[in-house]
């Protein structure tokens, strides 16, 4: 008997073994196949069709439009990609200094850091560059455009710059830039430390290190942790700085891949700085990725207040793969989990409906989990604060609005028609500025509605113009009240985002996060939490 099973489960693993072989070999031959066939097409279409084809346009076009399907996160860089993505996660590059936008009219300078070439050289947000070195950079592609600022270290530069209507030639020394992804800290209080973080780079671990300690010297028994904006980096920084406040060995987060060696468990494996400082963590909708896991492992140890709105819900991790000539895939390898065992990614992208829409997980029920206290914690779509702030919920053309110019150009004017404001700390976006802000969009070409897009289109096919123009008019005006109203409707969400646009232009990003101490709504709630201890340890235990 034992002889015949044995025989039999050699024979089963054989079948499995020869079935998982078929498989890979299956899989292997249509994959060969598909190569093929593209090579072949592409050969064809070089040789024989009637105009000249981009090699490298062509093929990156095909890539991207391959992966266009799967998830947002899963890209393709061509060499040029590749360069933009290691400045992002290392937080270094030799340049001027500066943000920018890339458009037909040339570089529009979005931010100047201050103390680099640009800011010495007194450029503005809101400058543009329209020749570099003498060459008009006019209707060029962005990818031309991306790499005029950059190059060697102490290497210079001249651009002609258009300001308000007037042009100037400046000389720019390229030096090495360092955005350190702790933009800002300082104590709010004697006691209340704020530590804000941008980005997960490979420095931020050490960064926020850095500012927890020299806020401790200075006397920080409570911090409130800034991750609103966040949209995530690296998965190892999230794991060190959670470990900050966590015990060694502590589990952080978890993940499941596809390739085993990829799911793994990530404990803690350092001494913490702190186990007992009361901490309020601040989220938004744009927190997101390595965010999510840092306030999602705080939660569920009771270790931190999570206050604010729900975060994004990212639970998917990406890996780079390098390819051929420099190039590199960056491939969501796996989903995380959070120690409680939830997974807070909101977007099943594997299951698009037939118009390619994709579902919420969230719309098939959410589960619960338990935190270390045992509160109620939810999976499916973001981390869930513990304290909701009361802000109002954007309209569609309240988010059109901020995929717009319309801000930026408005805060341009603002900047030129008001030499000087108030005091950093002191300074609001009145009642009086919005509505000064609403006016404008009536005038402004960048924000356009898709109503006001349809009827602009719909008015191409008629043939007497003349006719209809005074009625055209009345029609294009009543749209754009219309959307002012919509967008009127989050005016507590909009003169936020106004007063941090215009502070920028006169005190620089540092003048962005002093002006927050003082009036942020989110860090004044947070702090007020802190400074009741009961309420805040309250709300850490099982209800």
């Amino acid at each position: 008997m034992k002889k015949s099973i044995k025989k039999y489960s050699i024979l089963v693993v054989l079948l499995v073994s020869i079935g998982i072989s078929f498989s890979f070999r299956s899989d292997f031959f249509e994959v060969a196949k598909q190569i093929e066939i593209y090579n072949t097409l592409f050969k064809e279409l070089n040789m024989y069709y009637v105009d000249e084809i981009n090699p490298a346009e062509f093929t990156n076009k095909a890539i991207k439009n391959t992966l266009k399907d799967l998830d947002p996160y899963t890209n393709y860089y061509n060499e040029q990609d590749v360069e933009e993505a290691k400045i992002k996660r290392e937080g270094e590059y030799a340049g001027v200094g500066v943000a920018v936008y890339y458009d037909k009219t040339g570089i529009t300078l979005a931010e100047i850091y201050k103390g680099y070439s640009a800011d010495k050289a007194g450029l503005k947000a809101g400058d543009i560059i329209t020749k570099v070195d003498g060459e008009p950079l006019q209707n060029m592609e962005r990818e031309q455009l991306s790499e005029f600022l950059k190059g060697t270290p102490n290497s210079s530069v001249s651009v002609e710059i258009s300001r308000e209507g007037k042009t100037f030639t400046t000389t720019l020394t390229r030096e090495k830039v360092s955005v350190n992804p702790v933009a800002f800290y300082d104590l709010i209080d004697e006691e209340t430390g704020y530590i804000v973080l941008t980005r997960f780079s490979n420095k931020a671990s050490a960064e926020v290190k850095k500012a927890f300690k020299a806020l401790k010297k200075k006397g920080m028994k409570k911090l409130v942790f800034d991750l609103r904006g966040n949209p995530g980096g690296s998965l190892l920084e999230a794991i060190n700085i959670s470990n900050f406040f966590l015990p060694k060995g502590s589990t952080i987060v978890s993940t499941k891949a596809k390739v085993k060696k990829w799911s793994n468990t990530y404990r803690a494996t350092n001494n913490p700085l702190d186990l007992d400082m009361p901490i309020t963590v601040l989220v938004d909708g744009s927190s997101a990725s390595a965010s999510e896991i840092v306030s999602g492992a705080l939660q569920d140890y009771d270790r931190a207040v999570i206050l604010g709105e729900r975060s994004f819900g990212k639970g998917l991790v990406q890996r780079y793969r390098n390819l051929n000539y420099g190039t590199q895939l960056k491939v969501t390898i796996s989903k995380y989990y959070t120690p409680s065992g939830r997974c807070i990614q909101e977007l099943d992208y594997a299951n698009r409906d037939t118009n390619g829409k994709v579902p919420k997980f969230s719309d098939g029920g959410v589960n619960k989990f338990t935190t270390q206290n045992g509160r109620t914690v939810y999976d499916g779509g973001g981390v869930m604060p513990d304290v909701s702030l009361k802000i109002s919920k954007k309209t569609d053309e309240t988010k059109k609005l901020l995929r717009s110019r319309a801000v930026f150009n408005f805060t341009t004017d603002y900047f030129y028609q008001n030499k000087e404001i108030s005091d950093v700390t002191k300074f609001r976006f009145s009642d009086a500025d919005f509505k000064s802000f609403e006016q404008y969009l009536l005038k402004d070409t960048t924000f356009v509605t898709k109503q006001e897009k349809s009827f602009k289109e719909a008015m191409k096919t008629v043939k007497d113009v003349k006719m209809v123009s005074q009625e055209y008019k009345k029609i294009q005006q009543k749209l754009k009240k219309d959307k002012i109203n919509k967008i009127s409707i989050n005016e507590d969400i909009l003169k936020v985002l106004l007063q941090e646009e215009v502070v920028s232009r006169y005190y620089y990003e540092e003048g962005v996060y002093q002006n927050k101490l003082k009036n942020d709504i989110a860090i004044i709630e947070a702090t007020r939490l802190l400074k009741d201890i009961d309420k805040y340890n309250n709300i850490l235990v099982k209800k």
